[in-house]
């Protein structure tokens, strides 16, 4: 896990973590996965928006079309990636 501060994780974080996995996820897999690697008092920000849990940025991203897949297995779209 990685140390949890007061700071806010960018949701690339999350994104390069699973581009380095190479796994699939779904929504549960992945939070659980977020949640041993950040810590579930982690808070997460994207460009829209802040404060959010793992569950919250899971859902945002997904709202965004960041997963190509199934919903029961799922990965980063690079395609989507935004570069900032």
């Amino acid at each position: 896990m990685i140390a949890n501060t007061n700071e806010e994780i960018h949701g690339h974080a999350v994104l390069e973590m699973m581009m380095e996995s190479g796994h699939k996820y779904s929504r549960e897999s992945l939070i659980e996965t977020i949640n041993e690697r950040f810590g579930e008092n982690a808070r997460f920000y994207i460009c829209s928006g802040g404060g959010m849990t793992a569950s919250e940025l899971v859902e945002k991203l997904m709202a965004k079309g960041k997963f190509i897949g199934e919903e029961t297995a799922f990965e980063f779209n690079p395609a989507t990636k935004c570069n900032h």
